[in-house]
Protein backbone atom coordinates (compact mmCIF):
# COMPACT_ATOMS: atom_id res chain seq x y z
CA UNK A 1 0.00 0.00 0.00
CA UNK A 2 1.84 3.01 -1.09
CA UNK A 3 -0.50 6.04 0.56
CA UNK A 4 -0.08 6.20 4.56
CA UNK A 5 -2.52 7.29 7.34
CA UNK A 6 -3.40 10.91 7.39
CA UNK A 7 -1.73 11.42 3.56
CA UNK A 8 -3.84 13.74 1.39
CA UNK A 9 -4.35 12.62 -2.56
CA UNK A 10 -5.22 15.51 -4.29
CA UNK A 11 -7.15 15.00 -7.82
CA UNK A 12 -7.36 17.30 -10.47
CA UNK A 13 -8.29 18.13 -13.68
CA UNK A 14 -11.12 18.54 -15.96
CA UNK A 15 -14.84 17.70 -16.04
CA UNK A 16 -14.04 14.29 -15.98
CA UNK A 17 -12.42 14.91 -12.63
CA UNK A 18 -14.95 17.55 -11.65
CA UNK A 19 -17.81 15.19 -12.31
CA UNK A 20 -20.13 17.62 -10.56
CA UNK A 21 -18.14 17.65 -7.38
CA UNK A 22 -20.17 21.28 -6.40
CA UNK A 23 -23.23 19.24 -6.35
CA UNK A 24 -21.77 17.35 -3.85
CA UNK A 25 -22.08 17.20 -0.17
CA UNK A 26 -18.87 15.71 0.26
CA UNK A 27 -16.96 17.81 -2.47
CA UNK A 28 -15.99 14.51 -4.37
CA UNK A 29 -18.77 14.12 -7.60
CA UNK A 30 -19.50 10.89 -8.62
CA UNK A 31 -17.01 9.86 -11.17
CA UNK A 32 -13.81 7.58 -10.98
CA UNK A 33 -12.50 9.92 -7.97
CA UNK A 34 -15.28 8.75 -5.28
CA UNK A 35 -15.02 5.53 -6.83
CA UNK A 36 -11.31 5.14 -6.19
CA UNK A 37 -12.16 6.70 -2.59
CA UNK A 38 -14.69 4.34 -1.42
CA UNK A 39 -12.40 1.02 -2.83
CA UNK A 40 -9.82 2.83 -0.48
CA UNK A 41 -11.62 2.93 2.02
CA UNK A 42 -14.11 -0.44 2.38
CA UNK A 43 -10.43 -2.40 1.23
CA UNK A 44 -8.06 -0.36 3.83
CA UNK A 45 -10.48 0.43 6.76
CA UNK A 46 -7.51 0.90 9.23
CA UNK A 47 -5.79 3.61 6.79
CA UNK A 48 -7.86 7.09 6.82
CA UNK A 49 -7.05 8.91 4.02
CA UNK A 50 -7.90 13.00 3.14
CA UNK A 51 -9.32 12.99 -0.69
CA UNK A 52 -9.63 16.78 -2.58
CA UNK A 53 -11.57 16.75 -5.96
CA UNK A 54 -9.93 20.27 -7.41
CA UNK A 55 -11.90 19.49 -11.02
CA UNK A 56 -13.48 22.14 -12.87
CA UNK A 57 -15.39 21.51 -16.35
CA UNK A 58 -13.74 22.76 -19.55
CA UNK A 59 -10.05 23.55 -18.31
CA UNK A 60 -6.76 23.06 -20.41
CA UNK A 61 -3.49 23.00 -18.40
CA UNK A 62 -3.02 26.61 -18.71
CA UNK A 63 -6.11 26.72 -16.85
CA UNK A 64 -4.89 24.51 -14.42
CA UNK A 65 -1.75 26.72 -14.39
CA UNK A 66 -4.16 30.03 -13.33
CA UNK A 67 -5.43 28.32 -10.00
CA UNK A 68 -2.45 25.66 -8.89
CA UNK A 69 -1.38 27.84 -6.17
CA UNK A 70 -4.72 28.12 -4.32
CA UNK A 71 -5.90 24.60 -5.88
CA UNK A 72 -2.64 22.52 -5.25
CA UNK A 73 0.24 24.68 -3.36
CA UNK A 74 -1.60 26.11 -0.80
CA UNK A 75 -3.25 22.52 0.44
CA UNK A 76 -0.12 21.28 0.58
CA UNK A 77 -0.74 17.45 -0.88
CA UNK A 78 0.98 13.95 0.17
CA UNK A 79 -0.03 12.67 -3.94
CA UNK A 80 -1.13 14.98 -6.77
CA UNK A 81 -3.30 13.03 -9.42
CA UNK A 82 -3.93 15.05 -12.81
CA UNK A 83 -5.71 14.30 -15.41
CA UNK A 84 -5.55 16.59 -17.98
CA UNK A 85 -5.57 16.80 -21.70
CA UNK A 86 -9.00 16.33 -23.60
CA UNK A 87 -9.70 20.26 -24.13
CA UNK A 88 -5.98 20.76 -24.54
CA UNK A 89 -6.49 19.45 -28.14
CA UNK A 90 -10.00 20.96 -28.59
CA UNK A 91 -8.94 24.45 -27.88
CA UNK A 92 -5.61 23.56 -29.48
CA UNK A 93 -3.32 24.32 -26.84
CA UNK A 94 0.41 23.23 -28.04
CA UNK A 95 2.11 20.30 -27.87
CA UNK A 96 5.21 22.34 -26.96
CA UNK A 97 3.43 24.79 -24.30
CA UNK A 98 1.30 21.76 -22.81
CA UNK A 99 4.58 20.43 -22.12
CA UNK A 100 6.74 23.45 -20.55
CA UNK A 101 3.60 24.25 -18.30
CA UNK A 102 3.11 20.43 -17.03
CA UNK A 103 6.85 20.54 -16.25
CA UNK A 104 6.28 24.21 -15.08
CA UNK A 105 3.91 22.73 -12.03
CA UNK A 106 5.50 19.44 -11.34
CA UNK A 107 8.76 21.39 -10.68
CA UNK A 108 6.84 23.74 -8.93
CA UNK A 109 5.02 21.30 -6.81
CA UNK A 110 7.83 19.23 -5.82
CA UNK A 111 9.80 22.21 -4.31
CA UNK A 112 6.38 23.75 -2.30
CA UNK A 113 5.57 20.62 -1.57
CA UNK A 114 7.43 17.75 -1.90
CA UNK A 115 3.97 15.67 -2.91
CA UNK A 116 4.43 12.67 -5.11
CA UNK A 117 2.36 12.40 -8.70
CA UNK A 118 0.03 10.08 -10.03
CA UNK A 119 -0.10 11.20 -13.90
CA UNK A 120 -3.01 10.01 -16.05
CA UNK A 121 -2.62 9.81 -20.15
CA UNK A 122 -6.13 11.32 -21.38
CA UNK A 123 -9.03 9.19 -21.76
CA UNK A 124 -10.68 9.71 -25.32
CA UNK A 125 -12.66 11.56 -27.99
CA UNK A 126 -14.74 8.90 -29.41
CA UNK A 127 -15.86 4.95 -28.48
CA UNK A 128 -15.23 4.24 -32.02
CA UNK A 129 -11.91 2.78 -32.60
CA UNK A 130 -11.42 3.14 -35.67
CA UNK A 131 -12.68 6.58 -36.98
CA UNK A 132 -9.53 8.75 -36.49
CA UNK A 133 -10.21 10.79 -33.28
CA UNK A 134 -8.73 9.28 -30.58
CA UNK A 135 -5.17 9.82 -32.67
CA UNK A 136 -5.14 13.60 -31.90
CA UNK A 137 -4.34 12.75 -28.47
CA UNK A 138 -1.75 10.72 -29.00
CA UNK A 139 0.83 14.00 -29.28
CA UNK A 140 -0.25 14.86 -25.27
CA UNK A 141 -0.31 11.54 -24.20
CA UNK A 142 3.71 11.42 -25.06
CA UNK A 143 3.99 14.12 -23.54
CA UNK A 144 2.49 13.15 -20.34
CA UNK A 145 4.24 9.48 -20.35
CA UNK A 146 7.63 12.00 -20.73
CA UNK A 147 6.86 14.09 -17.59
CA UNK A 148 5.71 11.09 -15.29
CA UNK A 149 9.14 9.74 -16.48
CA UNK A 150 10.95 13.07 -15.82
CA UNK A 151 9.53 13.61 -12.43
CA UNK A 152 9.12 9.79 -10.96
CA UNK A 153 5.39 9.61 -11.14
CA UNK A 154 3.20 6.60 -11.40
CA UNK A 155 1.68 6.74 -14.61
CA UNK A 156 -1.79 5.53 -15.63
CA UNK A 157 -2.16 4.73 -18.82
CA UNK A 158 -5.95 5.48 -19.23
CA UNK A 159 -5.70 6.24 -23.23
CA UNK A 160 -4.38 2.64 -23.83
CA UNK A 161 -6.21 1.12 -21.56
CA UNK A 162 -9.59 2.22 -22.80
CA UNK A 163 -8.66 1.83 -26.09
CA UNK A 164 -7.54 -1.92 -25.51
CA UNK A 165 -11.18 -2.38 -23.58
CA UNK A 166 -12.95 -0.60 -26.93
CA UNK A 167 -11.26 -3.44 -29.02
CA UNK A 168 -12.55 -5.90 -26.96
CA UNK A 169 -15.98 -5.21 -25.74
CA UNK A 170 -19.35 -5.96 -26.64
CA UNK A 171 -22.35 -4.02 -26.93
CA UNK A 172 -20.93 -1.98 -23.86
CA UNK A 173 -20.57 1.91 -24.01
CA UNK A 174 -18.19 3.99 -21.38
CA UNK A 175 -19.37 7.64 -21.86
CA UNK A 176 -22.65 9.64 -22.25
CA UNK A 177 -21.64 11.81 -25.31
CA UNK A 178 -18.36 9.61 -26.52
CA UNK A 179 -15.84 11.75 -23.56
CA UNK A 180 -18.05 12.08 -20.24
CA UNK A 181 -18.30 8.92 -18.51
CA UNK A 182 -21.07 7.39 -17.63
CA UNK A 183 -20.75 4.48 -14.28
CA UNK A 184 -19.09 2.10 -16.17
CA UNK A 185 -16.41 4.19 -17.80
CA UNK A 186 -15.57 5.91 -14.21
CA UNK A 187 -15.23 2.76 -12.70
CA UNK A 188 -13.04 1.63 -15.72
CA UNK A 189 -10.79 4.98 -14.88
CA UNK A 190 -11.07 4.13 -10.82
CA UNK A 191 -9.88 0.76 -11.68
CA UNK A 192 -6.94 1.74 -14.20
CA UNK A 193 -5.84 4.31 -11.60
CA UNK A 194 -5.76 1.87 -8.27
CA UNK A 195 -4.49 -0.58 -10.76
CA UNK A 196 -1.44 1.67 -11.81
CA UNK A 197 -0.94 2.60 -8.09
CA UNK A 198 -0.99 -1.42 -7.34
CA UNK A 199 -3.75 -1.37 -5.02
CA UNK A 200 -5.47 -3.80 -7.32
CA UNK A 201 -3.23 -6.39 -8.35
CA UNK A 202 -3.84 -7.88 -12.25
Amino acid sequence: MIFKNGQKILFIGDSITDSGRKEDPEGLGGGYVRMARDYLSVAYPAISLQIENRGVSGETILDLQSRWQEDVIALQPDWVSVSIGINDEWKEVGVAQYRDTYCELMEKTKKQTGASFILMETTILSENPHDGKNERLLPYNQVIREVAQQFGAILVPQNRLFTSYLGEQQGKTLTVDQVHMNSTGNWLMAMNWLKACGIIKE
